[in-house]
C-alpha cells in the first residue's frame, strides 16, 4: 500500500484530510478519556470497558495510518485532464447512462477506488461498468462484461 498511487479528486482528498483531522484531534482525545475512565475502575485484567477502549484505540490508530498512506500517495485527478477529455468518459467524469435492458437511467461520477460510494453515485474507475465506459462518448452503446450476464448501456450525457 505504501508505494501504490491512489487516484482521487480534489474533493475526495479534502474529505480524507478532514477525516484524518477529526480522528487525530477529536476521536483520539475521546479514546484517551475512555481509557482513563476505564483505568479508574481498578483491575484491568477483567475490565470490559478497558478492553473495548483499547480495541477502539487500535482501530482509530490503524485508520489514521491508512489515511496517512493514502494522502501521501494521492494523485489528484487534475481539472486539465478532465477538461481535455470532456468529450469522452474518463476519470473524474459524471456520466449518465441508459440501461438498454431495463430502460432506466443512472448517473455516476467516475472516481478513484478510495472515493468509491456506489450508493451515492460515485463509481470506482476499476469496476467493470466504469472500465467499459472509459473513452466512450455521448451516443455510444457499450457492452458491459460482468460475471453473470453481459448487458448494454448507452451514454446519454457527459459532464
Amino acid at each position: 500500500m505504501a508505494d501504490e498511487k491512489f487516484l482521487v479528486t480534489k474533493e475526495g482528498l479534502d474529505e480524507l484530510l478532514k477525516e484524518q483531522d477529526n480522528l487525530i484531534h477529536v476521536v483520539r482525545d475521546e479514546v484517551i478519556r475512555e481509557l482513563q475512565e476505564a483505568r479508574a475502575q481498578g483491575d484491568l485484567s477483567e475490565n470490559a470497558d478497558y478492553d473495548a477502549a483499547r480495541d477502539r484505540q487500535a482501530r482509530v490508530e490503524a485508520r489514521i495510518r491508512d489515511l496517512e498512506a493514502m494522502i501521501a500517495n494521492a494523485e489528484i485527478i487534475s481539472e486539465d485532464k478532465k477538461a481535455a477529455t470532456k468529450k469522452t468518459v474518463s476519470l473524474g467524469s459524471t456520466v449518465t447512462i441508459l440501461d438498454m435492458s431495463t430502460n432506466e437511467e443512472e448517473t455516476y461520477n467516475i472516481v478513484g477506488s478510495i472515493e468509491a460510494d456506489p450508493l451515492n453515485g460515485k463509481l470506482s474507475n476499476i469496476t467493470p461498468l466504469a472500465t467499459s465506459l472509459m473513452d466512450h462518448k455521448i451516443g455510444d452503446v457499450v457492452e458491459i462484461e460482468t460475471a453473470e450476464e453481459p448487458y448494454q448501456v448507452k451514454v446519454i450525457d457527459l459532464k
